[in-house]
């Protein structure tokens, strides 16, 4: 069973997210985290995609390449900007091709490159119609629990995200730091009649030195999670802080699951230390060595 939407279908899923190396050295950490996290046997992985032709390459060698090579079940991320619709239309006849199952659908952020182009479709619904029209995947969307950062009001934010999800499979929400963010989503997508599965996404904040960097990602940490990092680091250095962090990520995935989320995605940043440890203390894999 390799579809998520089956695997949703029976039960709760839970999931890592990677990103393609850029170099050599990133490359090294990424095989590593591969290496730690495969023997817990996740649902899925799935790998971003930055757009551009070599981004677009990574990706796909990275799918693939888990596909063919590893246990892992992987889910491509794709995103419109910066294609044309024929593009994105052979990318994705190429992933079926290699027999990849699962997408990830997004939007995408503005092109980096001045001379890209905006993309030919303007809306990530527009790229799960046009994944649909392929056929063959089980298709992913993005959520954002405090609104997508160009809508205009909550109200548009959620009537547009209940049609994306009655048009996909399943959803991903961005990260955040309170189960009541969560649950407010989901009452918001129950009273638009949307029932689709929701994973929550999960990134540890395990050191105050990211903290400003979660800001500039568009869901600043809350004052009550600083307040514990800055304790335990006062107590016990960068290494209470980061145990600290763990902690507070390893009670919000519980209460997620308590509230009836159907699994879990976790953010890796390509490292594998503290997802490791959260799915441990969550009782979803044997123990193992987190070393490193």
């Amino acid at each position: 069973m390799t579809r998520i939407a089956d695997q949703l279908a029976a039960g709760p899923t839970y999931s890592f997210e990677f990103f393609p190396p850029k170099s050599d050295a990133e490359q090294t950490v990424l095989s590593r985290t591969l290496r730690d996290l495969e023997p817990l046997e996740p649902s899925f992985v799935s790998v971003t995609y930055r757009g551009g032709r070599e981004s677009r390459q990574r990706t796909f060698d990275l799918v693939t390449g888990m596909l063919h090579t590893t246990s892992l079940n992987p889910m491509a991320h794709l995103i419109c900007v910066a294609h044309s619709r024929l593009e994105l239309a052979d990318i994705l006849v190429a992933y079926r091709k290699a027999g990849v199952e699962n997408l990830m659908a997004l939007g995408g952020d503005p092109p980096a490159e001045p001379d890209a182009g905006p993309g030919e479709l303007a809306h990530a619904l527009e790229l799960v119609e046009l994944a649909r029209a392929v056929g063959g995947f089980s298709i992913g969307v993005a959520a954002h629990p405090a609104g997508h950062p160009s809508s205009l009001d909550m109200r548009s934010d959620r009537d547009y995200l209940a049609e994306k999800l009655r048009m996909a499979d399943f959803g991903v929400t961005q990260f955040f730091y309170e189960v009541a963010e969560y649950e407010r989503l989901m009452s918001d997508l129950a009273a638009r009649n949307v029932s689709t599965p929701m994973l929550p996404g999960i990134l540890p904040v395990t050191s105050l030195a990211s903290v400003p960097r979660m800001a500039t990602m568009g869901a600043p940490v809350p004052d009550w999670a600083v307040a514990r990092l800055e304790a335990a680091s006062a107590t016990g250095g960068d290494e209470a802080a980061r145990r600290e962090g763990v902690e507070i990520f390893t009670e919000l995935s519980q209460q997620l699951l308590d509230a009836g989320a159907p699994g879990l995605h976790f953010y890796t940043l390509n490292r594998s230390k503290a997802t490791r440890e959260i799915y441990t203390a969550l009782g979803l894999a044997p123990e193992l060595s987190v070393a490193g």
